[in-house]
């Protein structure tokens, strides 16, 4: 007996239709729009993304792990953390893809090195990384500074700024312990 693929023989009568995964839950059925808007957002989302990931795998660079982890950070940054102007760029010979990012629309670029949790880092290659792929400064007394984005296997990231030289670290956000003795103590000491 031939299998019937119709969509009469498919459906018996116990069998009930499937919602549609694409069917937008912040869009009412009355919207004129639903649920094709829904997904044609949602197509734009994958499509865009989708389009990221495959210049990032044409990039002159071997290490698939590398561009995995350098995708994780993108969407971490773009998706997760709302930053802008996400860009991705092939450093082939540190064989490295590396993201250049505004955590706000009027801040300056900053440099996001994705790096797989399994690669060892020397003090060497930090000092190459941070030489190649940081950006130009605007102050020649600035110090070169990149973010390491380290990436563990279930896409977790945790982020190292790396700054060039000794930086005197910002006061804290607290206004008690901006009063606080020891932290009078400290500054007095790291400005001498």
């Amino acid at each position: 007996m031939p299998i019937s693929t119709s969509p009469a023989r498919l459906l018996s009568s116990s069998a009930k239709p499937r919602p549609s995964p694409h069917k937008a839950r912040h869009l009412p059925p009355s919207h004129p729009g639903w649920p094709y808007r829904a997904a044609s957002s949602s197509c734009l989302w994958i499509w865009t993304n989708a389009k990221a990931f495959t210049e990032m795998m044409s990039l002159d660079i071997s290490d698939s792990a590398q561009i995995y982890a350098a995708f994780v950070v993108y969407l971490d940054l773009l998706e997760g953390r709302n930053w802008h102007e996400v860009k991705h760029v092939g450093i082939a010979e540190l064989q490295l893809v590396c993201l250049h990012a505004r955590e706000r629309e009027q801040e300056s670029l900053q440099v996001m090195v994705p790096v797989p949790v399994h690669i060892s880092l020397s003090h060497e290659r930090i000092r190459e990384i941070m030489k190649k792929a940081s950006l130009p400064q605007e102050d020649p007394d600035t110090p070169l500074s990149v973010t390491l984005a380290i990436v563990e296997s279930d896409s977790t990231v945790v982020y190292y700024k790396m700054t060039d030289g000794i930086v005197i670290p910002d006061p804290p956000d607290d206004t008690e312990d901006v009063d606080n003795k020891q932290w009078t103590k400290k500054r007095k000491k790291l400005f001498k």
